[in-house]
């Protein structure tokens, strides 16, 4: 049986390392990519077999993801803390990573922006090409 060609996506080095480790040790073809634009672009080529997304990425819809997996099922709504997150984390790659502009958007205070990003795990999260905070 000829190798798998797969794609890795995660923002975070150490998890892509470990599953990027364990398919190469199978014997699998692996292309590790950050979370981006071109992703999408990678996943239409022809050529590739299987795809792992780090189901914590920021801006993943969960339940849109669901949906296009079964779609003939009802899934329940994402929490509103999911949605909350994402939207956070949405506004802020529409911002370029600028906390006080994406607090702004928001209708909330800065404070308010950097408690959330701390409850949510979204310090690290820069849009586009990075920033300011």
């Amino acid at each position: 049986m000829s190798p798998l060609h797969c794609l890795i996506v995660s923002e975070s080095p150490e998890r892509r390392r470990v599953l990027e480790d364990a398919l190469r040790a199978g014997g699998q073809v692996v292309a590790p990519a950050a979370a981006s634009r071109e992703v999408a672009e990678i996943v239409a080529a022809p050529g590739l077999d299987y795809l792992a997304i780090d189901l914590t990425l920021p801006l993943l819809d969960l339940s849109t993801l669901q949906r296009a997996l079964n779609p003939g099922s009802a899934n329940p709504p994402d929490s509103l803390e999911a949605a909350e997150r994402r939207h956070i984390a949405l506004t802020l790659d529409f911002t370029r990573g600028n906390r006080r502009q994406a607090a702004r958007m928001l209708g909330i205070a800065r404070s308010t922006m950097l408690a959330k990003l701390r409850k949510y795990g979204l310090e690290h999260v820069r849009g586009g090409d990075g920033g300011a905070s």
